[in-house]
């Protein structure tokens, strides 16, 4: 068992008082601290079960093996270069939705959808099991979290504009990636510096502050989002119920205690012959254009807008 690496581990861990062991860092490598197996990588390309066969014949010469055999299971891949990924306990920064659950389910009741059942079905199921939001992510990429701390004190203080932050921190400031926004340093009261933190924010976080990012509210435009919010029609794929649709609620219902939409279609998903999702990587579909040109473009249309995906149900 191992609590630092997977989520019923790290259940059974709790509830045994297990210690977490971080003895893999995020480069994938065994620490130092594994002298057998330092720098090794748990899960290497070409053949991502060599490290496990060699820590079963260390643990032979051991005499520790109980028992050795082949066990198929699932293992979570990247579906773009099919490398393994690895579960990994950190630590997240959280936005508490618990606690306006009701406040969402209520304001949902605005909502009109099409096809209907999305309302109390699919949506409705979902807001009911609402959890705490991990809106933190450790990667170079994305938009930084506006939250500084003091090495000394600890202290945090949030920064709600590029404004506030040339004020405070006397630097002026052009360029809002991460290698830039980090060497920025701001005067603690207990006369300390404070730090960013390294994380970055969830990218579903982006997507869910559309209506506000896209007019630059609330540093401008402010009369053309409030005649413009909340939008009075939207549309996307039955999947982003759980994604967009639903983050968009949860920081419109949080911050204008409103729904972010009025209307909302939803369709279903086109996937390939056997169920599976169409990708370029795979090249699991038929070329559109030769569906235009053995068929027409008004045919392919028609079937398409008399199949399931115009009740937001999937069409293989």
């Amino acid at each position: 068992i191992a609590p630092g690496f997977g989520e019923d581990d790290m259940n059974l861990g709790k509830e045994k008082n297990l210690p977490i062991i971080k003895h893999v860092g995020l480069d994938g490598r065994f620490k130092d601290e594994v002298v057998d197996f330092a720098g090794r990588e748990v899960k290497p390309r070409g053949d991502n079960k060599s490290t496990d066969k060699l820590v079963v014949a260390y643990l032979k010469q051991k005499d520790l093996v109980f028992a050795d055999f082949k066990y198929t299971h699932s293992y979570p891949h990247c579906w773009r270069c099919d490398s393994p990924l690895l579960n990994y306990a950190t630590s997240s920064w959280f936005i508490k939705v618990e606690a306006i659950k009701e406040k969402l389910m209520t304001t949902a009741k605005e909502i009109n959808w099409v096809p209907g059942h999305i309302k109390s079905g699919r949506f409705g199921n979902w807001l009911e099991g609402a959890r705490d939001w991990s809106i933190s992510r450790q990667r170079y990429w994305g938009s930084v979290m506006p939250i500084w701390i003091c090495e000394k004190c600890s202290e945090r203080k949030v920064f709600g504009g590029i404004a506030e932050l040339e004020e405070i921190s006397g630097k002026k400031i052009e360029d809002l990636h991460k290698q830039f926004v980090d060497q920025i340093e701001v005067p603690c009261q207990c006369g300390g510096m404070m730090k960013r933190i390294p994380d970055v924010l969830d990218c579903w976080f982006e997507s869910g502050s559309m209506p506000y990012a896209q007019e630059h509210y609330p540093f401008a435009n402010k009369e053309k989002f409030e005649r413009n919010f909340p939008a009075q029609f939207i549309a996307e794929g039955v999947d982003q119920t759980r994604c967009w649709f639903y983050y968009m609620h949860l920081l419109a219902t949080a911050i204008n205690e409103s729904p972010a939409y009025i209307n909302v279609i939803v369709n279903g998903i086109v996937l390939a012959e056997d169920g599976k999702k169409m990708s370029k990587k795979l090249r699991n579909y038929p070329d559109p254009h030769e569906m235009f040109d053995k068929y027409g473009a008004d045919a392919m249309r028609y079937y398409l807008i008399t199949s399931p995906v115009m009740k937001a149900n999937d069409l293989k």
